[in-house]
């Protein structure tokens, strides 16, 4: 039997076998990097620097845009690291590391979400206490307690996860270090210490998806009962982008997690993992930020007033 005090390294999950591929896969991976980089760092900005972005939806969406720019930077810069080099390892320490960070970026940008959802719910159905119920210190304590629960339950796990001794070598099928996989190369005695936390997991999980369902259902009830199309409108296109984001976000980790057994295979296991870990932080500025016109606005003063300084 191994412990897991006895490995320096465990073996990722390899996208391609031969050279070309490789480097295919690096230049995609950059590529969707760059681009997440971008448009993340253009929301940031605008938010950051024009004063009349200075509003509740607006210092969450910032906070959105961290947690995606952490959760990206965590898990593509090693891929793309390991693809360029053509390797397929990463230290116990990096290891680690990469579970906790992304755990904790993953859990509080959930937990974010849900937080989103009760800003929209407050905005359409009670507007006249929205400055009331969401002055700056009740922002930033929900955002301090959805970034607070993801370093929490990471911390939970991830040192739960790393004092488990590993009984079936040092490969994990996955092109990340994730928690499940993990798990698999410990010992059947020693897997059962995490159904706790599993449970914990699963019912911060479940109430954050209770209030977003139960948000939305207050919130188009009160959308439909406006009379006028305009105003309708409005709601709705106010509404829709963060909705879209939580359904990305939602749907691809269901489908990554809650598939049937009998449906995995290692091709399509790596497929899923990338569409839930890379796909959500990479699109979510497309459909919340640049579909937004005071966001466009606001970048479209910042570079007009950065031009002529350059001249």
């Amino acid at each position: 039997m191994s412990n897991s005090s006895s490995f320096t390294e465990f073996l990722l999950l390899a996208f391609a076998d031969t050279r070309k591929l490789q480097l295919l896969h690096f230049w995609l991976f950059l590529g969707i990097y760059l681009a997440a980089l971008l448009g993340n760092g253009l929301t940031i900005t605008a938010i950051a620097c024009d004063h009349l972005l200075h509003t509740p939806m607006y210092f969450f969406l910032l906070n959105l845009s961290l947690l995606d720019l952490g959760c990206i930077s965590t898990i593509l810069l090693k891929a793309m690291a390991n693809s360029l080099w053509d390797t397929r390892a990463i230290s116990y320490t990096g290891c680690a590391s990469q579970v906790f960070v992304y755990f904790f970026l993953f859990t509080a940008e959930y937990c974010l979400l849900t937080v989103m959802a009760y800003d929209h719910y407050i905005a359409i159905c009670k507007p006249l206490h929205y400055g009331t119920l969401l002055g700056s210190r009740a922002c930033v304590h929900m955002a301090a307690a959805a970034w607070g629960s993801g370093f929490l339950n990471s911390l939970l796990h991830s040192v739960n996860t790393f004092s488990l001794p590993l009984c079936h070598g040092n490969a994990l099928d996955q092109f990340f270090c994730e928690i499940p996989h993990i798990l698999k190369l410990s010992c059947l005695n020693s897997y059962l210490r995490e159904v706790g936390l599993i449970v914990v997991s699963a019912c911060l999980t479940f109430v954050c998806f209770f209030f977003i369902v139960l948000s939305y259902v207050q919130i188009f009830r009160s959308v439909l009962r406006i009379p006028s199309e305009q105003g309708r409108h409005k709601a709705f296109s106010t509404c829709l982008p963060h909705l879209a984001v939580v359904v990305l976000f939602i749907s691809t980790t269901m489908f990554a997690y809650l598939k049937p057994p009998s449906t995995s295979s290692p091709s399509l296991d790596l497929v899923v993992s990338f569409l839930y870990s890379v796909l959500p932080p990479a699109v979510n500025p497309l459909i919340y930020s640049m579909r937004n016109q005071e966001v466009k606005d606001s970048l479209k003063k910042l570079i007009q007033s950065i031009i002529p300084l350059q001249k």
